[in-house]
């Protein structure tokens, strides 16, 4: 009895942590035990190779700090024993639970944190991938969160009551639990000045493309703009950003985790602004969709709430091409591997350029290939017909000469287009809730003259219903940006013109 009585660390310790499957952070509890046997180090629990080589990184790091392991046997259990646990972010709560059992600090003092973290072998805490996922995941749980330093506003951004402890170092830590430096607070961040990107006005002498930009930034829907090299139809994505509106109080939350969980945040300022990704048309099927070992996200996800362009279409592969299909329907993306499912959000804005053929020159008498006009046709049929079907707004960008671009008069701003975007955007949610590129054209007011032409159009053209649907949602916006409450013949006729080759 009295030699239980002399032993005054406790031999079990528990803190909270987490692991992230999509944008969730699953609680996961770390007990640290450390008992009588022959010395030994365990992690135990479905961990992968990072989080068993922590055992190494954290002796390293207690030695740095002069502190050695016990001669005993340590034990590392990450409950519950069924979920897979990855990635070096378990340092910092191993190392914390191995304090507290080895009589270091108090046991209360980490009662009420979540910790995350990497630790370094001279006991430095390095950044990880997924703070602002594990600051809203301990708001959740009603806890604090321990975090690196560097990301200490990342994790504040996750909720502004949570306490966040962000160290340099374990050092640190320790002094601050056993009340000898406590770690400064970690102050209210403030949003930064949005970057707005390459203005409209840069775009001279292309009407037709920038008409079909806009109609495309107000009512969210995708557009594939065919034309020879040299026309301007990347400059014109490039800022198609720059027109749309600002990213809600909850859009940017979510984006926000999307790019932390990547590890794509910088010093901790949140997306505040639609995203942008153009990916190279060599990028993988794994690149694009999200996925690899971890399940990572891709492109697709990257986007969410914003823009993917996507150069020279007809290059991607066939693979690559077909996967977007279930997020430009569905607005998510399910990744499946061998020990686990993620799902990641991914409503984008599709943006698609490319050639009218491979050479480029399809239509140019004295530049077009021997192969014309079949090298069109040939090249177009990179792209399935469900896929092109489900593109909203199909032009044809012509070539402008450098004379008519010298004497165009200078183009409307981005922040002009941006406030009739806007405008447009706020009568489709006041009046369905939704942009009309999701919209149920049953909520549509269609004029008898204009009912009429869908109709002949759809026999004429040879439109599926989906074809139809899209016509209608195109038109609707059209009708917004005029101030019209009902779609009139002109709204069809003019969305009708946005069908590339009678798609």
């Amino acid at each position: 009895m009295s030699s239980s009585s002399n032993v005054t660390a406790p031999t079990l310790a528990k803190i909270q942590s987490f692991a992230f499957s999509g944008l969730e952070a699953v609680p996961v509890t770390v007990e640290v035990q450390i008992s009588n046997g022959l010395p030994a180090f365990l992690v135990v629990g479905m961990a992968d190779k990072a989080v068993g080589e922590a055992r190494e990184r954290v002796r390293a790091a207690l030695a740095a700090m002069g502190l050695a392991l016990p001669p005993k046997r340590i034990l590392v259990n990450l409950t519950p024993a069924d979920l897979p646990k990855e990635g070096a972010h378990f340092d910092v709560p191993i190392a914390l639970g191995l304090l507290v059992a080895m009589g270091v600090i108090p046991s209360e003092s980490i009662i009420n944190y979540a910790a995350i973290g990497e630790v370094s072998l001279d006991g430095r805490l390095n950044p990880i991938n997924g703070v602002l996922c594990a600051a809203l995941g301990a708001a959740i749980l009603d806890l604090g969160l321990i975090c690196p330093k560097s990301q200490g506003v990342e994790a504040r951004w996750g909720h502004p009551n949570i306490d966040i402890l962000a160290a340099d170092n374990l050092l640190a830590l320790l002094s601050h639990f056993r009340g000898e430096q406590i770690l400064t607070p970690v102050s209210e961040p403030q949003f930064q000045e949005p970057d707005y990107g390459p203005d409209l006005a840069d775009v001279k002498g292309m009407k037709l493309g920038r008409r079909v930009l806009e109609i495309a930034a107000a009512g969210g829907h995708s557009l594939l703009m065919s034309g020879p090299p040299g026309t301007g139809k990347s400059m014109l994505a490039n800022r198609l950003a720059g027109i749309l509106p600002d990213l809600t109080r909850e859009e940017i939350l979510e984006t926000s985790q999307i790019h932390s969980i990547s590890g794509m945040l910088q010093a901790g300022r949140l997306v505040t602004r639609p995203p942008y990704r153009a990916p190279h048309h060599s990028a993988t099927l794994p690149a694009i969709i999200g996925g690899g070992a971890k399940a990572k996200p891709g492109e697709v996800s990257l986007a969410h709430n914003g823009v993917l362009f996507l150069d020279e279409l007809p290059e991607f592969s066939r693979s690559c091409l077909e996967s977007l299909r279930q997020p430009l329907e569905t607005g998510s993306v399910s990744i499946a591997r061998a020990t686990r499912h993620a799902t990641y959000p991914a409503r984008f804005q599709f943006i698609a350029a490319m050639n009218p053929c491979r050479c480029g020159y399809l239509g140019d008498s004295e530049r077009a290939c021997h192969k014309a006009p079949r090298c069109g046709a040939d090249y177009l049929s990179r792209i399935s017909g469900p896929m092109l079907d489900r593109i909203d707004l199909q032009v044809e960008i012509r070539p402008v000469s450098p004379i008519e671009i010298s004497r165009a008069p200078q183009g409307e701003n981005s922040e002009t287009v941006r406030k009739r975007v806007c405008k447009a955007r706020e009568r489709q949610l006041k009046r369905q809730g939704v942009c009309n590129a999701i919209a149920l054209p049953e909520e549509f007011n269609l004029e008898e003259d204009a009912q009429s032409l869908a109709e002949q159009a759809a026999v004429k053209m040879r439109l599926s219903n989906r074809a139809i649907t899209r016509l209608f949602r195109v038109a609707r916006t059209i009708a917004d940006l005029d101030g019209s409450n009902s779609i009139r013949r002109a709204d069809i006729a003019e969305a009708l013109s946005y069908r590339l080759r009678g798609q």
